[in-house]
């Protein structure tokens, strides 16, 4: 990794060097647009509309226009700003890290000491790690003022930048503003629901679907050109059923509950014994269940064995 700005994390009287990364990096599969009739690649250039010609990216300026006046403002007309002439984050107060809105954070970034000793950098990660605190700080980066969070992650020191207040939208939904009545049953099914697809999060279980079929794409295309046949490639697919809203929302937390604990083998929960034979599809069998609620339960773990006896006492 290369270090995109150098600095010193202060609080207090106290200084950090620190040299900065960024955290994260795109995984995308790089495409570029190309005319459809020859394959033509599509450039865009920066043209003056003055002099008509094509202007260098080191010869371009900024400009404002209040619709009467424009300014023109220079390379080095922002360098003389002093929030960006500042090489400091400071520390603006520590808050419970709990009153941090997911919803602001942004842009992440690594933090190094950069100094011969990492004393300083290590007493302000094991303080921020004791007093469950996150750090707010203020520092100036690519000609923009920035507000983040400062945490520890490991053994290193992350920089979060955050959306500013007036940059997080309101949300106002009429349909929420309508009572709504939950039934207990509802709320105990949708637990269930909720418990059944309970797990620790592992980032690494999951992969970009999307890039990973977009990479076998240009591969077979590679090897077969324009006479690629996807559905060979990716199979006959059925489009997915959208739109459509639940009626019977019991019936929907039922079937889900159920589908779930099949797909994983089946934890049971106290609700478990009134849904199992309806997961099994032996409707008719629900009725003699429910009057040796407990036999049912204790021979759960050979369900084949138990059909055809279920079946005579049902005729």
């Amino acid at each position: 990794m290369r270090a995109i700005w150098k600095g010193a994390l202060t609080f207090g009287l106290v200084n950090v060097p620190v040299k900065v990364y960024s955290a994260t990096e795109d995984h995308d599969v790089p495409l570029h647009q190309v005319h459809n009739a020859d394959g033509g690649r599509i450039r865009y250039q920066r043209k003056c509309e003055v002099c008509g010609e094509v202007v260098a990216y080191a010869d371009i300026d900024k400009a404002y226009d209040d619709g009467e006046q424009t300014v023109v403002l220079t390379a080095d007309d922002l360098a003389s700003l002093p929030a960006e002439r500042s090489r400091e984050i400071d520390v603006v107060e520590f808050v419970p890290s709990e009153q941090i809105d997911l919803l602001t954070l942004d842009k992440a970034y690594y933090l190094e000491p950069d100094s011969t000793s990492p004393k300083a950098y290590v007493l302000l990660r094991k303080t921020l790690e004791q007093t469950d605190r996150t750090a707010i700080v203020r520092f100036s980066l690519r000609q923009k003022t920035r507000l983040a969070a400062l945490r520890v992650r490991g053994d290193v020191l992350v920089l979060q930048t955050l959306l500013w207040a007036d940059e997080v939208r309101e949300a106002a939904f009429p349909a929420l503003d309508e009572s709504v009545r939950i039934s207990a049953k509802e709320l105990e099914l949708s637990a269930s629901l909720v418990e059944s697809f309970a797990s620790d999060f592992a980032p690494e279980d999951f992969t970009d679907e999307y890039q990973e079929e977009l990479r076998t794409l240009i591969d077979a295309k590679l090897e077969q050109g324009d006479a690629l046949d996807t559905s060979e490639t990716f199979g006959e697919t059925e489009e997915a059923e959208t739109g459509g809203e639940v009626i019977d929302l019991m019936a929907a937390l039922r079937a889900s509950v159920e589908r779930s604990r099949a797909a994983r083998g089946g934890g049971k929960t106290e609700d478990e014994p009134a849904q199992k034979p309806a997961a099994k599809k032996p409707a008719a069998k629900k009725p003699p269940a429910t009057k040796s609620d407990t036999k049912p339960a204790a021979s759960s773990s050979k369900p084949a064995a138990k059909k055809a006896p279920a079946k005579k006492k049902a005729s």
